[in-house]
Order: C-alpha cells, then sequence, then structure tokens
C-alpha cells in the first residue's frame, strides 16, 4: 500500500460530511498524514436566478456563499487539531465532483475521504451523485461513508 501523507475530506457540512471528517482525522492522526479540508460552493451563474431571488449580483451572492464557507470550515477543527493534523483549508468556486477531484490532484492528495448520501434512485437519477463522480475520476483511492442512522433505499 502506497503511504498516506495527505488524506482530503470535502466537506458539504451535512451530518454524514461531519461523520467522513472524523473518519479522515482519525486517519490522518494513524498515518501522520496532513489533512485538507475542502468545500466547493456551486458556481453562481449555474444557480437559476440567482439574481432574481437574492436580489444581488452573481458575483455579490458567490463572494457571501465563499465567506460563509470559509467561517464554516474554519470551526470544523479545533485549534490543537489544526496544529496536530497539519489542516488546510481551502474553498473552491465551481461544479463541487470537479472541484474535489482538480484539488485531489493539485495537491498530490493520496485518499480522499467523504460522505454519500444513500439516495433512492429517483433522487440519485435527478440530482447525481458528487460522491460516485469523484470515485469515478479521482486519480486517488476514495473511501465514501455513509450515516448508518439514515436507512438506504435500494435502487
Amino acid at each position: 500500500m502506497k503511504p498516506l501523507h495527505s488524506i482530503l475530506a470535502p466537506a458539504d457540512f451535512s451530518e454524514t460530511s461531519s461523520l467522513a471528517l472524523d473518519y479522515a482525522k482519525e486517519m490522518t492522526r494513524r498515518f501522520d498524514a496532513s489533512l485538507h479540508v475542502l468545500h466547493v460552493v456551486t458556481d453562481a451563474d449555474v444557480s437559476p436566478g440567482t439574481e432574481a431571488f437574492w436580489g444581488f449580483s452573481e458575483d455579490t451572492v458567490q463572494q457571501k456563499w465563499v465567506a460563509e464557507a470559509t467561517t464554516k470550515l474554519a470551526a470544523l477543527c479545533s485549534v490543537d487539531e489544526q496544529a496536530a493534523l497539519r489542516v488546510r483549508t481551502a474553498v473552491e468556486v465551481g461544479t463541487p465532483f470537479v472541484g474535489i477531484v482538480r484539488y485531489a490532484r493539485a495537491h498530490d492528495i493520496d485518499l480522499v475521504v467523504m460522505g454519500t448520501h444513500g439516495r433512492g434512485a429517483i433522487q440519485h437519477l435527478l440530482l447525481g451523485s458528487v460522491a460516485e463522480q469523484v470515485v469515478r475520476q479521482a486519480s486517488c483511492p476514495v473511501l465514501t461513508v455513509r450515516n448508518p442512522v439514515h436507512e438506504y433505499e435500494a435502487p
């Protein structure tokens, strides 16, 4: 097995993402790796009706989302964890799975640990799966973590 020097935990601030981050933190400790925590803000250009709905320009909305995500990311790890795990946080703008895959390649990530929501067949068809796309596209192994509290709906 290739040594793990850097682990990426994409965060969407959901319960499942939080659980995956816990796994990533523990693996980072055990392998004495560094931990990268990434949030990808959906590009405001692809969000229909952004200006009409929010009453702000797409740039203003996007800047607000980036600022909020940056604040939330900073709170995911305690100060002690940030030092011990050599945590790096980042906020990217774009399509979530593309941002995750690009970040992993650009930062030579050895393992991605991310949550998966286990949506049913209809939701999966309509919404797609970020985790599935990352598994298919990533150049490194991907560990997906499902929240055991939520019922899995078979396709």
